[in-house]
């Protein structure tokens, strides 16, 4: 099968993390697949996402002294593989796994995902555990110095054709359950995740027996990499291996985070294409925080930032992922996930291309090689009122008029120049006529 063929547009869903950090439940993963096929599928939201340490047992409940409880409890089964905590997901009891509440994510038309540690567990590795299909043992199959500086939970696995057999038998187990998408952790840049620095890229074959994995399977399983910045030199090896890998670290609602993006998303726009995305993180929007034991609370995003994030995420080409909790989606933040014609510079034959950068101001273009729709964006990365400006020669487009996507506003064109003055961290965008 074509791995590119698994994502023709960039992935669009709802992870839990960003609201939930370890402590998701099924029932409010099946709460917030409700809002999503009822009020964003018919947009292009799929995906829905259940993220870090579904696992293990009794997650969060220390979340004052751990993020990850050292060397806790999990759900394994005989062959060193990961299963639902069944406290937390009580239809995956007795042996049933993910199945049936991918199949119920399945019936509203939605598509579902999981989130993975790369490796094998250690609690496998210390119990000497089978490995399916492999007269070796996790112990046998397990990198004891490959391991992740800020998870407990998994070895590496050893470059070898056990370990192959181990990750086959997951991904077997995953198409099983009818997984549609794996997020896999610890994968995309390793360095400074070890004590033991490899150079970042230690992880590479890993890489490799999940795709092969999932090859061998049949079923259109997209795999993400996590986490960044991933490593601009191995382009050509997450193209070839993933579907999307993150560009950045763990991405909040700063806006200094949101600044910096700029730069990130000028060293990857050539690197966007049909099925192999660069990915921006998610969208922390709306509701954010509540699982990680200091409560709840809105974006700190301003408006303003708001559409900026999201007009760069989607004319740049990144994956979309929902932080917020969608069972408390206001209108604001619908209006921002349900705007068509920013959506639209979303599909990968919208070729995106910057124009400009500095400290104070940055101008993207794009145009979409099917529909011939053309655009541009003007950004004030300033701390201040001010106008930004592009020239239609560096634009390199013939055209005579425009509208502001966010508010159906006319363009402002003046001296042969696309003109807008823009709030602090505020945007324009518009489709050229």
């Amino acid at each position: 099968m074509n791995k590119n063929a698994f994502a023709p547009t960039p992935p669009m869903g709802w992870n839990s993390y960003d609201y939930y950090d370890t402590t998701v439940t099924e029932a409010q993963v099946r709460a917030n697949a409700a809002v999503m096929a009822d009020q964003l599928k018919d947009y292009g939201w799929e995906y829905i996402v259940v993220d870090i340490e579904w696992y293990a047992y009794k997650a969060g409940s220390m979340r004052d002294k751990f993020q990850y409880i050292p060397f806790a409890p999990v759900a394994i089964d005989e062959y060193s593989r990961l299963l639902p905590d069944p406290e937390r997901f009580p239809s995956s009891a007795g042996g049933k796994g993910f199945a049936p509440l991918a199949e119920y994510i399945h019936s509203l038309g939605l598509k579902f995902g999981i989130h993975i540690m790369r490796g094998i567990p250690r609690t496998a590795a210390h119990e000497h555990m089978k490995i399916k299909g492999c007269a070796l043992t996790a112990d046998m199959v397990a990198n004891p110095s490959s391991v992740c500086r800020w998870n407990p939970d998994m070895y590496g696995v050893r470059d070898c054709a056990e370990g192959q057999a181990y990750y086959d038998s997951l991904i077997e187990l995953y198409a099983s359950w009818g997984v549609d998408f794996i997020k896999c952790d610890d994968i995309c840049n390793t360095d400074n995740l070890n004590p033991y620095g490899f150079g970042g890229y230690e992880g590479q074959h890993e890489i490799e027996m999940l795709a092969h994995a999932i090859e061998k399977q049949g079923r259109p399983i997209v795999l993400s990499l996590s986490p960044g910045p991933a490593l601009i030199e191995k382009s050509w090896h997450y193209k070839k291996y993933a579907n999307m890998w993150r560009i950045t670290n763990d991405f909040w609602d700063e806006w200094r985070l949101l600044k910096d993006m700029f730069s990130r998303c000028e060293l990857w726009q050539d690197h966007v294409e049909a099925g192999c995305y660069p990915d921006c993180d998610m969208l922390p929007l709306g509701m954010l925080g509540g699982g990680f034991g200091k409560g709840e609370r809105k974006t700190r995003f301003t408006p303003d930032e708001q559409k900026t994030m999201m007009t760069l995420w989607c004319l740049f080409g990144s994956p979309l992922m929902i932080g917020a909790e969608l069972t408390k989606l206001d209108g604001w933040t619908l209006s921002l996930l349900a705007n068509r014609e920013i959506l639209a510079m979303l599909p990968p034959k919208c070729r995106p291309r910057q124009i400009t950068r500095n400290d104070e101001a940055a101008v993207w273009t794009a145009e979409n090689l099917q529909t011939g729709k053309r655009y541009a964006a003007l950004f004030n990365l300033s701390e201040a009122v001010r106008p930004v400006e592009v020239s239609i020669k560096d634009l390199g487009m013939d055209f005579s008029k425009g509208i502001e996507l966010w508010t159906g506003e006319a363009a402002v064109i003046k001296g042969g120049c696309l003109i807008s003055r823009l709030p602090p961290h505020a945007c324009a965008v518009y489709q050229l006529i």
